[in-house]
């Protein structure tokens, strides 16, 4: 992974200011950053769902019942993941820093996934060089997806926008199957190469095993319905978590909206660390209730690049403070109503499938 150096410009005070202001509101509040008593709620809340929904598929006197309670699990699970396994992986779920590891290594490790990986990758990577080619972990060299200009431009990437939505259902799939088993080999689709120490190798296939031992062998071993009907709800259930993932994910990094800045032969970028997160990150809906309720906080993508030392459920209260430094220290904050998010990810899609140098479009509210 490329280390870059970054430069100070109205970001720096931006970033200063916001820490100091929002310092001082935990301060004048009496709380602290991380979860409160809505967020332990939510963590009883939704593990609760986990349990109950496969217990209830698990029991399932009918077909029709089965599928309905796998999917309503694969659902309840994944937003484990946004509201818990997140917030945990950053440390701020809960106060206790031993909990904290635990909510987001039982979390991910019982879906079958490294949590190891994926939180240092994530923290060390993803969060520090976002969207910058040869540092930041989920930038992609995906052969069937042409996602920066120094990927090689093929005749069937023109049609990378029309596909993309089938593609998008294999997205958990690939992750469980492929994405983490081909890094024991040292390859990945992934611009960054990546080694997993040897006891992480280890708790990988475990856990591997283990979520299809009780997702897929337990379901066929203790009901009637058969292996094709078992496997084929695993599946329909990867299909809509992907599809959800991507999603909710996607448009936030993967939009025409945004930069892929591009650093220079010194390793340098001619920009701050908070202004590459304001230019490589867009919000939607950011001060819906409903949302940041459902999605962890997700939608305010930008607000917690910058704070990811702040809890999802703190995030409806700064966004006013966060929305008056940026205006004042003349920064750019790409929000907007997701549909129009969802159509910017397209002409992405779109702009990078024909033309061989693709340009941010301004973005204007």
């Amino acid at each position: 992974m490329n280390k870059l150096k970054f430069t100070k410009d109205e970001g720096s005070d931006f970033y200063k200011e916001l820490n100091e202001r929002v310092e001082q509101y935990f301060i004048g509040k009496g709380i602290g950053k991380t979860g409160n008593k809505k967020m332990i709620f939510k963590i009883v809340l939704y593990l609760s769902l986990d349990i109950l929904f496969y217990g209830l598929m698990i029991t399932s006197p009918t077909t029709i019942t089965f599928y309905i309670f796998y999917l309503l699990m694969g659902l309840s699970i994944l937003l484990t993941a946004f509201n818990i396994s997140h917030d945990a992986a950053h440390g701020v779920a809960v106060k206790s820093k031993f909990w904290n590891k635990f909510l987001f290594s039982l979390s991910f490790n019982l879906q079958g996934n490294n949590a190891y990986v994926w939180g240092k990758n994530h923290n060390e990577s993803h969060h520090l060089y976002t969207n910058i080619e040869g540092s930041d972990i989920d930038v992609l060299n995906n052969p069937l997806f042409r996602m920066t200009e120094n990927q090689n431009l093929k005749w069937f990437h023109r049609y990378q926008f029309i596909y993309a939505p089938l593609l998008y259902l294999l997205y958990s799939i690939n992750w469980f199957f492929f994405r983490e088993a081909l890094m024991l080999i040292n390859y990945s689709s992934r611009t960054i190469k990546i080694e997993i120490p040897k006891s992480e190798v280890v708790k990988l296939i475990i856990y591997k095993l283990f979520y299809l031992g009780y997702m897929i062998i337990l379901p066929i071993y203790l009901l009637p319905f058969g292996w094709t009907t078992v496997l084929l709800a695993f599946l329909l259930n990867h299909f809509l978590v992907s599809l959800l993932f991507v999603g909710v994910l996607g448009v936030s990094h993967l939009s025409d909206y945004v930069e892929h800045p591009v650093p220079d032969q010194d390793n340098k970028l001619n920009m701050s660390w908070p202004k590459l997160q304001m230019c490589t990150s867009v919000d939607y809906n950011s001060d819906s209730t409903f949302l940041n309720w459902t999605l962890g906080g997700f939608n305010a993508h930008a607000l917690h690049h910058l704070l990811p030392n702040i809890c999802h459920v703190h995030y409806l209260e700064i966004l006013p403070i966060f929305r008056e430094l940026v205006k004042k220290h003349g920064l750019t904050y790409m929000e907007m109503p997701y549909r129009k998010s969802l159509a910017s990810h397209f002409r992405f899609l779109k702009g990078m499938g024909t033309q061989q140098t693709f340009k941010p479009t301004p973005f204007e509210k």
